[in-house]
């Protein structure tokens, strides 16, 4: 996974810049004496009952690299270093940011992130093919970020003691499907119709996630998981309503020139290659 979209520029929804970090210095394994960034943890962050304290706190005793009670804190990459302070280190290096930013937690903060696909029919209801590529175009859920205004998958944070199975299917209902604002009854509906395709899910991507928002003592890390309508019999009855904080919704068409957020145009062309799709 690159390291480059959390190295740009502002940190996101602030007015901070990042410290420049050379491609050269990137890794902590290479010395940076004139690296002196700017520490900033969002003021929505701090003090929330879903958020850490900060590194210090007499009650904070976080096990890093390991399940804290309903937290975490392991990294799917490889085990991350504590500096002489006690700061979780990112493990792919500097970003340019010190402590949490919007980031709630310290370390690694889990997110999954559902691909809904389906192939895309044209007019007579037949698969629709590129008459380049000669491949079928497949079709993916995606979702417009009301923070950057940039296309997404509909995932979002695991919550503590939440399997991830659970949080794949929770967010795309959501915010892909409005589900918080339906009645009960409209709800268990939604729950079934959802369950069937949740059922079969693969698994594309578990890792470390280029995102802006991460800094060099939180990070994003994700498990992006497939389930692909082969039929249509169930994307036919989903209705999409952007919920959540989802400024938009729809079915894109996949391609090379598809942009998505962080690493997410990484994720689809996973699975694309996947299902032997148009690219």
């Amino acid at each position: 996974m690159i390291h480059y979209e959390c190295r740009q520029g502002l940190y996101p929804s602030s007015n901070i810049k990042r410290f420049e970090v050379p491609e050269n210095k990137v890794t902590w394994n290479v010395e940076f004496p004139e690296y002196k960034p700017i520490e900033y943890t969002a003021a929505l962050v701090k003090g929330k009952p879903w958020a850490d304290p900060e590194i210090g706190e007499i009650s904070f005793k976080p096990k890093w690299n390991s399940i804290d009670g309903k937290v975490n804190r392991k990294s799917y990459t490889n085990d991350y270093n504590i500096d002489k302070n006690g700061y979780p280190l990112n493990p792919l290096g500097r970003t340019g940011i010190f402590g949490r930013g919007l980031l709630g937690r310290w370390g690694p903060n889990h997110a999954a992130d559902p691909i809904v696909t389906r192939w895309k029919s044209n007019v007579s209801g037949s698969t629709e093919i590129n008459k380049d590529t000669k491949k079928p175009i497949l079709q993916l859920v995606a979702i417009q970020r009301y923070d950057s205004g940039k296309w997404a998958i509909p995932g979002g944070m695991i919550d503590p003691g939440e399997t991830v199975s659970t949080t794949l299917k929770r967010e795309f209902m959501e915010e892909a499907m409005s589900f918080l604002e339906k009645s009960q009854a409209e709800k268990e509906e939604l729950e079934k119709c959802i369950g069937k395709l949740f059922e079969r899910g693969e698994e594309i991507y578990k890792g470390y996630v280029d995102d802006p928002r991460n800094t060099d003592n939180a990070w994003i890390e994700t498990v992006a998981v497939n389930f692909h309508d082969n039929d249509n019999s169930v994307s036919k009855n989903i209705i999409l309503k952007a919920g959540d904080d989802a400024r938009n919704v729809k079915w894109v068409d996949i391609d090379k020139n598809l942009k998505l957020y962080a690493s997410h145009s990484e994720f689809i062309k996973k699975t694309v290659l996947k299902h032997n799709a148009h690219w």
